[in-house]
């Protein structure tokens, strides 16, 4: 199975390099990656399931990609085997574009962004669309109890190859539940100053009746 860089570096994109005075470079680094990212490791299991969105490409039978963000509860992107994801398809603007192109075309990219760590994980799958009633075990298995949102299919995707990317040009976003945790030692230190303040204040007023 050829790796991410043997799928991305198609003849034109091969011309750019040389080009550019960077196809050797890229070579030797596809010859080494060939057979290495096409399973998922412990590594890239934990990222995906500590990931609450990302980005997906499909192509149009008129030839026109198509990226479009899914979001959901964490770990919604479901690791099923060492070559296997699968998540709930819930109900959006009702477009269906993402999911007529797939039809027509299979294949789809996967971008998984980590933002504060300034870290995104691309991979190359290709997807089959399975009906909500045909696998009750993996609708089970993708569904988010308590979600608001409402499934109304299953996007399975069979891994091709996958790679990282380097953090260069990632600015750094933070969501609302990290800069909560990041900021919580200051509000407890805060509150154990206005406390100690609050105390002081007591001793003093106590001072001043007798």
């Amino acid at each position: 199975m050829p790796g991410f860089l043997e799928i991305a570096t198609t003849p034109s994109v091969q011309a750019v390099q040389e080009q550019m005075g960077s196809a050797a470079q890229w070579r030797n680094m596809a010859g080494r990656r060939a057979f290495t990212f096409d399973r998922f490791t412990e590594h890239e299991t934990d990222f995906i399931a500590d990931r609450d969105s990302f980005y997906i490409a499909t192509v149009s039978e008129t030839g026109w990609p198509y990226v479009q963000h899914r979001g959901g509860p964490r770990g919604f992107l479901k690791v099923l085997d060492e070559r296997t994801l699968a998540f709930a398809d819930y109900t959006g603007n009702r477009q269906y574009i993402s999911t007529g192109n797939v039809n027509a075309n299979p294949r789809g990219c996967l971008f998984l962004m980590d933002y504060a760590r300034r870290a995104r994980l691309k991979i190359f799958a290709e997807i089959d669309i399975v009906p909500l009633d045909a696998d009750a075990a993996l609708a089970e298995l993708v569904a988010t109890p308590g979600y608001k949102g409402r499934p109304e299919r299953i996007f399975r995707l069979h891994l091709q190859a996958f790679d990282w990317n380097c953090p260069q040009h990632i600015t750094p976003h933070y969501t609302e539940e990290q800069v909560t945790e990041a900021v919580q030692p200051l509000r407890d230190r805060l509150a154990s100053l206005e406390a100690e303040n609050a105390a002081l204040r007591a001793r003093l007023h106590t001072g001043e009746q007798r």
